[in-house]
């Protein structure tokens, strides 16, 4: 089974996961086609990678076109409908509505009014479109089937909104983390935003302090905008599998071969073992 572990040692947000799929090995052009099925003001999307406190990592913008600014808030119910009608495949559609519930129904909550009324507008709404779909498609791409997650921080401090000024955590990032760990941080900063939050509560299977048991297969490095004074900004990605047999991966590379070779059928494989002792007729 294909899983994919989420190291939010430094918070999580939208780009952050992105760019952090994508640099783990996710299809950047299937995920660039497939967003062109949503039908909004231009953007580009720009790929750069950088470094944040000596690790190399994938830094995703959205670049919004200053001639055809966004027109006006589009609501949740409107998001949706975007979503539903784009014609992506079946778990496409689901990860990226399921996250985007998780942020309608929080920020609903805390401003007093009926989910489909939310609007998006404090993290841009194109931006947190792109990004959540993104996700939703870069999983797709790795064709990963069960997510894992550490506990996350959240951050302190406060932060300038449309609102005012308001309290780190976001109250809807609070929200969406009701339920779920959350880990402590020193930074007097928002370390993880209501799209991360939105990821982590929407989509992750379980949570494990430490990586869960698996066989690596890839590693990505997804940077955030601010740097970080004491550790890199990054959220790190990890796809592998989980074997069954997991206990029986302790041994020589050679021996490997034997056992998961293909094409070895159940009589060659005993004929190996034994070839002194029985012949065994070879089927092929």
């Amino acid at each position: 089974m294909r899983i994919l572990y989420l190291d939010c040692f430094s918070g999580i947000s939208g780009d952050m996961t992105l760019g952090a799929l994508v640099d783990a090995g996710a299809d950047r052009a299937y995920i660039e086609d497939e967003l062109t099925k949503i039908k909004l003001e231009p953007y580009i999307l720009e790929w750069k990678r950088v470094v944040k406190r000596g690790i190399s990592a994938m830094k995703l913008d959205v670049i919004l076109d200053p001639e055809h600014p966004p027109k006006h808030h589009r609501h949740y119910s409107e998001i949706v409908q975007v979503i539903q009608q784009a014609g992506f495949n079946e778990r496409v559609t689901a990860l990226s509505l399921a996250i985007f519930e998780k942020i309608g129904i929080a920020e609903a909550k805390i401003h007093g009014i009926p989910v489909q009324k939310v609007h998006f507008h404090e993290v841009g709404a194109i931006d947190s479109i792109v990004d959540i779909v993104g996700v939703a498609l870069a999983i797709d791409s790795l064709q990963v089937e069960r997510i894992f997650a550490s506990p996350v921080p959240l951050g302190s401090g406060t932060i300038h909104i449309d609102h005012g000024i308001y309290p780190v955590p976001a109250p809807a990032t609070l929200e969406m983390m009701r339920g779920l760990p959350i880990a402590s941080t020193n930074y007097n900063l928002e370390m993880t935003t209501p799209t991360g939050a939105g990821i982590i509560s929407g989509i992750v299977d379980e949570f494990s302090k430490s990586f869960p048991p698996m066989i690596v297969d890839t590693i990505g490095y997804g940077a955030g905008t601010r740097d970080l004074p004491n550790q890199p900004n990054v959220l790190r990605v990890v796809v592998g599998k989980v074997d069954p047999y997991i206990g029986k991966w302790q041994v020589s590379h050679e021996h490997l071969a034997h056992e998961h070779g293909h094409g070895h059928t159940h009589d060659d494989h005993h004929h190996h073992q034994h070839e002194h002792t029985h012949t065994h007729p070879h089927h092929t």
